[in-house]
């Protein structure tokens, strides 16, 4: 699927198998900075981490003029009740520039679609939380490091169906 970003296209694409490397050490390029803050990180864990959880067939891998920008995870919640997003990364030559809030707007109108719920866990200091509260989710817990949050699918208004003639 291709989407205007700007004067750039670009799109979303399945996740394959052969995406893990990339995407472990875009993992560990962009929580970095976190991870130390917090005391948390670990050259190799942090990309062990991703490695033992990725599902190519829950990732989508972000694409700007056809090459990797980043990548989102949404799969179903382990408790039936929704989605859950994770592994949301964005190479940092582009965050900043809209394309975070492009992606994550087109995966909440899937899930408002459906009337489908997502929830999300942040690093506590992230600047990422700000996207993810501009976009509606709400604090459920927290701890001294993680946030976990939720956005409710957003109620479509339709407008009621007249009657057709002679009914």
């Amino acid at each position: 699927m291709d989407f205007a970003y700007g004067e750039t296209d670009w799109s979303l694409r399945p996740g394959r198998a052969e995406d893990v490397e990339v995407i472990a050490d875009l993992r560990a390029e962009v929580m970095r900075e976190d991870l130390v803050r917090l005391g948390r990180y670990d050259e190799h864990r942090v990309r062990q981490r991703l490695r033992d959880g990725f599902s190519p067939a829950h990732t989508s891998v972000i694409e700007l003029d056809g090459a990797l920008a980043g990548c989102v995870t949404m799969r179903p919640a382990g408790d039936g009740e929704g989605l859950y997003l994770e592994h949301f990364y964005l190479d940092p030559a582009v965050q900043g520039r809209g394309l975070g809030t492009t992606v994550l707007r087109e995966l909440l109108d899937r899930a408002d679609e459906a009337g489908t719920p997502v929830r999300l866990q942040v690093l506590q200091g992230s600047a990422a939380r700000g996207l993810y509260e501009r976009a509606g989710f709400a604090v459920e817990a927290e701890d001294p490091v993680d946030v976990w949050m939720v956005r409710e699918a957003a109620r479509t208004v339709r407008s009621p169906r007249r009657p057709a003639a002679g009914r």
